[in-house]
């Protein structure tokens, strides 16, 4: 019964945030209390227990950088990319979403995809707020572009990180793995862009004369402050590469780095926490709770058993159910406590493979469902929940439905996709 009565309280969480017939904090706030008042969630322990439990690492990474973005944001950097994009696009929406995607995806596996869309997004509202045209569109491809890239290695998505520790695989195992579908998927989505935005690409020649007419170095309103904030950043950036070697988790270095930014750059620490995305960090609290409840409950354990059992000993078949199944339930349950979840049942399941390839082809199908399926709706993964917060607080909302429409197109490419590559790579 426990189970069941779980389920419910998720479903009716989900439907009332996909339906936004309320504000999602309120949602999962009520959601994660009737979790825990009706002891479906594991009680104080959600506050401590790695996998039944709220993931702080998630939760201080997205702290740590929104203190750091609250910071250099004073630099008037972003008004400087922001000019610099429109310019170098020559203010053409298709050559400037392609532009910012690009740099999204290129700088996703390293940054991780959340940090990314913290940095990019708010250049691209300025770019967007001085052509006069909506951002929501640049922002979507965007997180779409930030969830593609980031699953190229083994730090640029918060879902990897969790797999490559359990099945003990390296970085340069999803470069090599991972990086020739990604590569694939991200340009063929770029051709995709030009005809599922095609209605927002609206080209305003008024406004690109005066942009054009902009000096973007004036922007820059204190070059010292900017000197030091990059290099602070740019020790955080290695921090996050290296933080397998140096035994840091990224949330640490995110702190840290936070801290450090805060003492040299002698700013009003008030000021700076009001650039906080409060709401989001609460947001995701709930969500981690909710889900702990299904945890705690069997409800996904269940459904792993279900697909072990199924699927016996055929591989070809567990590697599609991997794909698929993570891409659809990853979308619902957002990416990082599905897979905290679910790997110990991929663990089972690689245990009993014929030898080590096939072992190897079902993380692999398992990563790339994980990772993909984070595009599949407005909750399926960090950088999107992060992504619409700051789109919202800017005053340029997104909804979930306006999100999830042009994601689940994305998902089903990208994941159909995978299935080829994992299909020709690993069992032909």
């Amino acid at each position: 019964m426990r189970p069941f009565v779980a389920l419910a309280i998720f479903g009716l969480a989900f439907f009332y945030i996909a339906t936004e017939k309320a504000g999602k904090v309120k949602v999962v706030l009520i959601g994660a209390a009737a979790m825990l008042v009706l002891g479906l969630a594991p009680g104080t322990e959600v506050f401590f227990s790695e996998h039944e439990g709220i993931d702080w690492n998630v939760i201080f990474l997205l702290l740590g950088m929104m203190i750091v973005i609250g910071i250099i944001k004073q630099t008037g950097v972003f008004d400087y990319l922001g000019i610099w994009a429109a310019k170098r696009s020559r203010g053409r929406p298709y050559r400037l979403m392609v532009l910012l995607m690009l740099i999204t995806a290129v700088a996703s596996p390293f940054l991780d995809n959340v940090t990314t869309i913290m940095l990019v997004a708010p250049v691209t509202i300025v770019v967007c707020e001085r052509l006069r045209i909506a951002p929501q569109p640049y922002l979507i491809a965007e997180v779409l572009a930030s969830n593609i890239g980031g699953a190229a290695t083994l730090i640029g998505d918060p879902p990897n990180i969790i797999i490559g520790s359990r099945a003990g695989l390296s970085f340069n195992d999803f470069l090599v793995h991972m990086t020739p579908i990604v590569v694939v998927v991200f340009v063929l989505f770029v051709v995709l862009t030009r005809f599922l935005f095609r209605k927002d690409l609206r080209y305003n020649p008024e406004q690109v004369a005066a942009i054009l007419a902009l000096q973007e170095r004036r922007a820059i309103r204190d070059p010292w402050l900017l000197a030091r904030c990059l290099a602070v950043l740019a020790v955080m950036v290695a921090g996050f590469t290296l933080h397998s070697v140096i035994h840091l988790e990224p949330s640490l270095v995110a702190l840290i780095g936070a801290g450090v930014m805060v003492l040299v750059a002698k700013t009003d620490v008030g000021e700076v926490l009001r650039e906080v995305e409060w709401s989001t960090l609460v947001f995701f609290m709930g969500l981690f709770v909710m889900v702990s409840g299904l945890v705690h409950t069997g409800v996904i354990e269940t459904i792993g058993d279900w697909a072990v059992s199924a699927i016996g000993d055929r591989y070809l078949l567990a590697a599609t159910a991997l794909l698929f199944g993570s891409g659809i339930l990853g979308a619902f349950f957002d990416n990082i406590p599905y897979v905290a979840t679910m790997t110990p049942v991929v663990e089972g399941v690689v245990e009993q493979g014929p030898d080590p390839r096939t072992g190897q082809a079902l993380w692999w199908a398992f990563a790339l469902g994980a990772d993909f399926g984070g595009n599949g709706t407005a909750i399926a993964a960090s950088a999107n929940v992060v992504a619409l917060g700051i789109a919202s607080r800017s005053g340029h909302h997104i909804t979930f439905w306006q999100f999830t429409r042009y994601g689940v197109v994305v998902t089903a490419l990208s994941i159909s996709l995978a299935w080829v590559y994992v299909w020709l790579r690993y069992f032909v």
